[in-house]
């Protein structure tokens, strides 16, 4: 048995987290960045999978790129936040299974079969991108996660091999309270949940 978190590293985990739109001028180190990722590889994917890929967008010059293929809405809170990071999945993940999922033969189970490649490919970045959201809180980090992009455009821009699509971007820094929204409602136990 472990023991149960502290109040506290709930309260900054979940609790009293928000969602930033609008960012403090604080640098995110490259350190404080692999040190995220260094946390977030270490949540269950199915078979051990690990489809997420990470680009952080950082630099002037990457934000310029990525532009383009923001909706208008986002334009402000991308390019505000110290880094935005692409999370896309490689949909050649199960090459890497021989390494990641040596018991047996796994990468079998998806080579020629596209449908069951894309319903594991974005179930599973969607596992990581929300371990890397709740791996950036821990750090004392927030988040901004959002999908209004152009997937083609974006894809094109920082994944044109074509093996990796976008799943969602999201700023990363730390979040100003000026125009944050009030927190949103949520459902209640009875409302989302049964115990059967």
């Amino acid at each position: 048995m472990r023991d149960p978190l502290s109040d506290t590293a709930v309260t900054q985990l979940f609790t009293e987290a928000r969602s930033y739109n609008r960012w403090l001028e604080s640098e995110v180190s490259d350190e404080l960045l692999k040190r995220l990722y260094e946390l977030m590889k270490w949540g269950p994917t199915a078979a051990n999978s690990c489809p997420a890929r990470i680009i952080f967008v950082k630099s002037e010059e990457a934000k310029q790129r990525l532009i383009p293929c923001l909706a208008e809405g986002n334009v402000e809170k991308a390019m505000s936040a110290p880094v935005v990071a692409i999370i896309g999945m490689d949909m050649e993940f199960y090459e890497q299974l021989p390494k990641l999922f040596p018991h047996t033969d796994a990468r079998s189970w998806f080579v020629g079969k596209p449908e069951k490649i894309a319903e594991n490919a974005i179930r599973n970045s969607s596992l990581q991108g929300g371990y890397f959201v709740i791996a950036a809180r821990s750090l004392g980090l927030d988040c901004g996660p959002m999908s209004g992009f152009d997937y083609p455009a974006l894809e094109a821009e920082f994944f044109p091999d074509g093996k990796i699509k976008a799943n969602f971007i999201c700023g990363i820094g730390y979040g100003s309270e000026e125009q944050l929204y009030p927190r949103g409602p949520r459902l209640t136990f009875d409302e989302a949940c049964r115990i059967a």
